[in-house]
């Protein structure tokens, strides 16, 4: 009894080990999962695909007559095993879920595909034969991107082939503001094709790299591991199936199913696509910036056209004058580029150009002021001047300004412009323009220009004198009013005599800096700081009448009563006449 009983469990235990590892076989033709994740291509809407430039100007789309055929699963596995192809691509209930889905609820989809099949997919196919690749890899743009070059995913994966920033950097491709070489077609299929063949090489399994493509070595390691493969028996994508994330899950049986309906469309009732014209290209190599508009407008080729052969220019801007880069265009339109480049180039040429140096409003200080260093001087004689009177530790008022206008004048010589002299002068081209009623702002050789320059005052030129106000320690509050008066009576030391003399003269001309903020005109800024439009003009060196300022500007602006006699005269005489018209 005893011996039967171990016979009964031995049998059991057999049984149950052999249900719970099917063989290989079985597990790829009877695995079945309803919880998988569909790739985003299926998301892909087809109207929005439909307005390729390709597709609207290439090629007839296809009239879908229905399918009459009742296709079975034994029909599915017996087709797929007909194709000729080195990558293995078994038949199970996922990957005719699959294949339903493309024939039934994307149909249009697959008639799209097809037909940019027809210009993509030589490209595919030329990049995996250079390298010695299957070709039914080509069909994984299919499931990736539904061969839209600027498909976009969630997580940021880019292009043809859905490359993320990091793998395409890590791969050598361009990355930036104005490229992207994850959407040019040639360009990211050399390196798709290139990344597969490396992963190949870690797994020697297709199904294994396929898998790896998707959710990245690491993730099919790990799953690996999980499944007692990785150092023991060899193991294949449908072996580790339960352990891989569940869209890869779901990856490798869209890859079988995308070269099921590539090949088979025909059986389906989807009708193919014909090509009304043929689009042949060729190369030129760019080394100019130049912008996409201005290849159209001499070359006489529809933008949209420029943009689906080079969707890598994110801004239809080719940035030449950084690297040489490749452009496509119709064969044809090649030779005319090459003869064309230089009206190509001119073509509004200041509406394109980028601004190689630029001058900040209300800045005239030249570059050389502001970056050439005087070796401490204006602060060591600033120190010495602030030590002369120490004593009542009175602050420092200018006796005249630091800066003082220069007009000089500059003849234009051959090949220069107003940029050019503007940089020369330290000045902008804008002042210059206007100093010399310039509208348009070109210039000939042999004109004469007038040049306004603000120069500085050397620092041992500059006088000082104590200020008119008195210091922080003077300004004592009410109860101390013995010591504001000691500090008010307080004769200066005798070193500061000479320049007490002008003292009247600098209170009058002592001047303090406004900075011109948006909604400024002379007229407020003279009314809030109690001073006249003429007396600010006066000392900033404008000339009578002009009142246009900039914001940003700074101005200098006369102390109350501090108006030259000059502009005291016109301002009274204003006055009698305005007064007279009353």
């Amino acid at each position: 009894m005893k011996q039967i009983l171990l016979t009964l469990l031995a049998s059991l235990g057999i049984a149950a080990s052999s249900m719970a590892a099917p063989s290989i076989l079985e597990l790829k033709h009877s695995i079945s999962d309803d919880n998988i994740i569909a790739p985003e291509s299926f998301e892909t809407q087809t109207r929005l695909l439909e307005e390729n430039f390709y597709l609207k100007n290439f090629v007839v789309p296809g009239v879908d007559v229905g399918s009459s055929e009742q296709t079975t699963p034994r029909i599915y596995e017996e087709r797929l095993t007909k194709l000729p192809t080195v990558i293995e691509l078994p038949y199970n209930s996922i990957v005719g879920n699959f294949i339903n889905m493309y024939l039934e609820r994307k149909r249009a989809l697959v008639a799209d595909m097809v037909a940019l099949h027809n210009y993509y997919g030589r490209f595919f196919e030329e990049e995996l034969l250079k390298q010695g690749m299957p070709l039914e890899l080509e069909y994984l743009p299919v499931i990736e991107s539904a061969i839209n070059p600027n498909a976009v995913s969630r997580a940021g994966a880019v292009g043809l082939w859905q490359f993320m920033p990091a793998t395409a950097k890590g791969l050598g491709m361009e990355v930036n503001s104005l490229v992207d070489e994850r959407r040019d077609p040639r360009i990211s299929s050399a390196n798709a094709a290139r990344y597969l063949k490396q992963l190949y090489e870690i797994y020697d399994d297709w199904s294994l790299a396929i898998a790896a493509y998707n959710c990245g070595p690491g993730n099919v390691n790990k799953a690996l591991r999980r499944a007692g493969g990785e150092n023991g028996p060899k193991k294949d994508f449908w072996e580790i199936y339960p352990y891989l994330p569940a869209e890869t899950r779901g990856y490798v049986p869209a890859f079988i199913a995308a070269n099921y309906v590539m090949n088979y469309y025909r059986h389906h009732g989807i009708t193919p696509t014909i090509v009304k014209r043929q689009l042949t290209t060729d190369t030129v190599t760019v080394d100019k910036y130049i912008h996409f508009n201005q290849i159209a407008a001499v070359l006489n080729i529809p933008i949209e056209e420029i943009r689906m052969l080079n969707p890598q220019f994110l801004k239809d801007v080719i940035p030449g004058d950084y690297r040489p880069y490749r452009l496509i265009l119709p064969t044809q339109q090649c030779l005319s580029y090459v003869m064309s480049e230089k009206r190509i180039l001119e073509y509004d040429r200041e509406l394109y150009a980028r601004r190689t140096s630029v001058d900040p409003a209300g800045i005239y200080d030249s570059p050389e002021s502001t970056i050439v260093s005087d070796g401490g001087a204006s602060n060591l004689a600033n120190a010495g001047r602030q030590s002369v009177n120490s004593e009542v530790n009175n602050e420092i008022a200018l006796a005249q300004d630091t800066t003082r206008v220069v007009k000089k004048t500059h003849t234009v010589a051959k090949g220069e412009n107003i940029r050019d002299i503007a940089r020369t002068y330290g000045v902008s081209a804008t002042d210059i323009k206007r100093w010399n009623n310039l509208r348009r702002g070109s210039v000939k050789a042999g004109d004469i220009l007038a040049i306004e320059v603000v120069e500085r005052v050397a620092p041992e030129a500059v006088q000082v004198t104590e200020s008119k106000t008195p210091p922080a320690s003077a300004t004592a509050t009410s109860s101390e009013p013995a010591l504001r008066n000691i500090a008010s009576e307080t004769p200066a030391p005798e070193t500061n005599k000479a320049p007490r003399q002008n003292t009247r003269k600098t209170q009058s001309a002592a001047t303090s800096t406004y900075k011109v903020k948006k909604g400024d005109t002379l007229d407020k800024i003279a009314r809030t700081h109690g001073t006249t439009v003429a007396a600010i003009q006066a000392a900033n060196g404008m000339k009578k009448g002009q009142t246009n300022i900039q914001i940003g500007q700074t101005l200098k602006i006369p102390a109350k009563g501090g108006v030259s006699k000059s502009s005291s005269r016109k301002t009274s005489s204003t006055r009698r006449k305005s007064t007279r018209r009353r």
